[in-house]
């Protein structure tokens, strides 16, 4: 009983305005873009994350600022797509080398394997990831990553993005 009653709980805080977070410190900011860097083939400064949750888990995006940035617009998408797949299999280790080993979600999302569906698509001006799942817990978890995310790339968000 107690587990659902935290999964629900979980559920609820979610299902409120993730946005509100505030930034993560101006120090781990710096050293998250500089472990992204080395992880993340495009700039961070002319592109845009956006990591918007849905009811069945979320959509993460990547997406140039400068309208005919193609070079920029290849690395998003093929940086992605290789994302995608690696979550497939349960591999969160680019997102792990960036956040840290205990970033939020990620234990969930590594041994779900088949339990979440991840999906790449291009997007004119970049990529994304669709992630899905029926089961709460793991909706809480990708919820929580998502979360992190935004703290974490706060400088390179935007709350609002295209839609899928």
């Amino acid at each position: 009983m107690n587990k659902l009653i935290a999964y629900c709980l979980i559920s609820c805080a979610f299902s409120t305005d993730v946005y509100a977070l505030e930034p993560a410190s101006t120090e781990r900011l710096d050293a998250v873009a500089e472990r992204g860097s080395h992880v993340m083939p495009f700039s961070l400064e002319k592109t845009l994350h956006i990591f918007k949750p849905t009811d069945n888990g979320g959509i993460q995006q990547v997406i140039a600022k400068e309208a005919g940035g193609s070079a920029q617009i290849a690395l998003i998408r093929q940086h992605l797509a290789g994302l995608s797949a690696q979550f497939v299999k349960g591999d969160f280790s680019g997102p792990q080398r960036i956040h840290g080993n205990d970033m939020p979600g990620v234990k969930e999302l590594s041994t779900a394997a088949g339990q979440v569906h991840f999906a790449y698509q291009d997007l004119p001006d970049g990529g994304q990831i669709a992630f899905v799942s029926d089961e709460p817990g793991l909706i809480a978890a990708i919820h929580a990553y998502f979360t992190a995310q935004l703290s974490d790339h706060a400088r390179h968000v935007q709350h609002h993005g295209h839609q899928p």
